[in-house]
């Protein structure tokens, strides 16, 4: 007898939020030529962590999906991955650039194949670099490397790729590392001494060494960190940044965009203390390609370096050679987030709420604009370019699931559903007791028929699984493009507040291109506010948008209305 989700929510509620998930029994099958075949006789209690996002985990089985507990996407076109385990096994799949998967060849795989030299070794740092190389840090203070090594960034005194992963030693015995951070070619890492070693490609001295001379082993960055205490370190392609413990912040290499934030745009061969941050306490920074970003204790964001895509958050794409405070409407910050492969910017709020700046989808957002994220991990996976992760995504295993998180984690798992929609020949499997719950058009429905399957030819696959997912998360995961056709559904079901949160993810969407099209959804639809906002684009951009197709397409009645309303909005005026 299949298990409902009334029962499902039942066992939740009559769970103890503090037992021991070691006491959950996991049955897993043996690696059979490669692949790894998961059978979950129970499912464990631990936040899983969602991967969906990116589209190098798509081929992975589900059962296989929901046993992953850390990963990173990585490459120029975030065709790479590797990731780990809830049993503390690794694997990898993708391109394999310079061996960059650590499977001891340079062969691409479609298919997840395991790292045995990495399983068991509890990742608690990894990052990447442009070539690409990755470097990690293990709960033990050991830093592993391979991959592309052509300026010694691997550490490893040499200039040969590295197939699998392999221990960098050399002058770092003794020490414990815990964080490590690469830029395009070179790599620094943190110890639990507050020290910060650096190695690889120096051509801008971004290592930190005085010289512009390759780093080919870990080297002690001293100079001015001498005898002070460091708390966290970033990498942007060709430069680094230190924070201290007193929330003083050191910037070195290359400089010409300003992202050192030192007022100038010389490069430093050695660290150097941003001196407009005085009497600022900084608590983290992260770098893009070319700009910085700072978070301090007090929850404000300043911004610096390259601004060509709006990545500073400033409203403008003027670059900023010294720290710029970004206006978040007194929100307070509890996150930011960039990656030295993209011009994107994101930050979190203490309420949740995730923002989001800079290269969006090609789009130049010059303010941070509010999403419906839960992450910024989100922000990289749909709008990043390329769509990596910006951090090892983590999650721990003896966290336990919220009721919300549990449902979000049911949708379209077939175990314990009772109902399936078949749409383009596609199963989506749901519960019924939710559907009947969250919308009025299901519960009128379902109190109809007792079918197990019912087909849907109205909308599509995509449409329809957005839809039914968005009951079960109260969010929509559609790129804007997308969002017309579950508008369309949402204004046939009458489901008032998935219709203004598809006008918000179109809004976003809008181009000179396709602002036709979305004003046309937008009246078809009755979506007024977006209707408006869609008008206004069109407005704004008039001679751009007279010229695409889609204007010339546009329907006789639509374009007669757009033309009456535009003149009354004093579009034609000289």
């Amino acid at each position: 007898m299949p298990c409902t989700l009334e029962r499902f929510i039942e066992s939740l509620s009559s769970s103890p939020s503090s037992s021991s998930p070691s006491g959950l029994k996991t049955e897993i099958s043996c690696v059979h030529e490669a692949k790894i075949e998961r059978c979950l006789l129970k499912k464990p209690a631990y936040i899983m962590l969602d991967v969906g996002k990116w589209p190098v985990f798509a081929l992975l089985p589900p059962e296989e999906l929901r046993l992953i507990r850390q990963a990173c996407v990585f490459g120029s076109a975030a065709n790479e991955a590797i990731y780990v385990t809830v049993n503390d096994e690794a694997f990898a799949l993708g391109t394999n650039c310079s061996g960059c998967l650590g499977l001891g060849d340079t062969q691409s795989t479609i298919e997840s194949r395991r790292i045995d030299i990495l399983c068991g070794k509890k990742i608690v740092s990894l990052s990447y670099g442009t070539g690409p190389h990755l470097v990690l840090a293990t709960a033990d203070g050991e830093v592993y490397a391979w991959g592309h090594n052509g300026y010694s960034q691997l550490g490893n005194g040499t200039t040969n790729h590295g197939l699998t992963p392999a221990l960098a030693s050399t002058n770092l015995i003794n020490k414990r590392v815990t964080e490590v951070a690469c830029g395009s070619h070179h790599t620094i890492a943190l110890t639990t001494d507050g020290e910060v070693y650096a190695w690889g490609y120096n051509n801008s001295g971004q290592v930190g060494s005085g010289s512009t001379a390759n780093q080919p082993t870990p080297r002690r960055v001293s100079s001015c960190l001498q005898n002070k205490v460091v708390v966290n370190i970033a990498c942007g392609q060709l430069c680094s940044m230190a924070v201290l413990d007193n929330g003083e912040t050191y910037g070195w290499g290359y400089n010409c965009n300003g992202q050192l934030g030192l007022g100038n745009n010389a490069n430093q061969q050695t660290p150097c203390r941003i001196a407009a941050l005085q009497g600022i306490n900084i608590v983290q920074v992260v770098c893009g390609y070319a700009h910085t970003l700072a978070l301090t204790d007090e929850g404000f964001v300043y911004s610096w370096g390259a601004n060509s895509y709006g990545q500073l958050g400033t409203g403008n794409k003027s670059n900023q050679a010294l720290p710029t405070l970004i206006n978040m409407d007194k929100e307070r910050m509890v996150e930011v987030a960039a990656c030295h492969t993209s011009h994107t910017s994101a930050a979190k709020t203490q309420s949740g709420q995730v923002l989001m700046w800079g290269q969006c989808r090609g789009q130049a957002v010059a303010y941070p604009h509010l999403t419906h994220f839960t992450g910024t991990d989100d922000v990289f996976a749909c709008f990043a370019t390329p769509a990596v992760t910006w951090h090892l995504l983590s999650v721990d295993g003896d966290d336990y699931l919220t009721v919300a998180q549990s449902l979000k984690r049911e949708f379209d798992s077939p175990e314990i559903s009772d109902l399936k929609f078949l749409v383009d020949g596609k199963c989506i499997h749901v519960h019924k007791a939710l559907l009947k719950i969250r919308c009025e058009h299901f519960r009128a429905l379902l109190n109809e028929t007792d079918e197990e399957t019912i087909e849907v030819h109205q909308f599509s696959y995509l449409v329809y699984r957005a839809f039914l997912e968005y009951l079960y998360t109260d969010t929509i995961n559609l790129p804007p493009e997308d969002a017309i056709g579950l508008l369309d559904l949402a204004t046939y079901y009458r489901e008032s507040r998935l219709k203004r949160l598809c006008q918000e993810t179109i809004k976003r969407g809008i181009t000179e291109e396709n602002a036709v099209t979305l004003l046309s959804a937008a009246v078809k639809y009755e979506a007024r506010e977006l209707e408006e906002f869609c008008f206004k684009f069109c407005v704004n951009h008039l001679t751009a948008v007279t010229q695409t197709q889609a204007f010339a397409d546009m329907d006789h009645d639509l374009l007669k209305n757009f033309i009456s309303k535009a003149s009354r909005y004093g579009a034609f005026k000289n």
